[in-house]
């Protein structure tokens, strides 16, 4: 019997600044930003904690953020959970846990559509 894993995030939040698009060297396009998100219950002092989950968005998903949202919009993304790690300069060691999104939707005004699978 094959056991099968499952890696699927869903989150709505707040951008924390605007996108940062730009381009791979083979022409891709891809943006960063990170999405405030509160949870849904209050810590001993009773207040609402945020966390600050850092996203890479791909293709017309990254270019489609990087226009039409800016610092503050509400956005949701479902995506995947990627870890990986790198050495800086100095020797050490940084490890990065990201969201890769598969879909972005644009919770603003407009009709919602979700932008999907780059």
């Amino acid at each position: 019997m094959q056991l099968t894993m499952i890696n699927h995030v869903v989150l709505v939040g707040r951008l924390t600044k605007d996108p940062e698009l730009r381009y791979t060297a083979d022409g891709s396009a891809v943006a960063n930003v990170t999405l405030a998100v509160s949870r849904n219950f209050r810590n001993a002092e009773g207040v609402i904690d945020t966390d600050f989950v850092h996203c890479t968005l791909w293709r017309k998903i990254a270019e489609n953020t990087a226009n039409y949202c800016r610092k503050g919009s509400i956005i949701g993304v479902m995506g995947r959970i990627q870890t990986r790690n790198y050495e800086k300069s100095d020797g050490q060691r940084v490890y990065v846990t990201e969201v890769v999104a598969e879909s972005v939707r644009f919770m603003g005004g407009q009709p919602q559509q979700w932008l999907g699978h780059s």
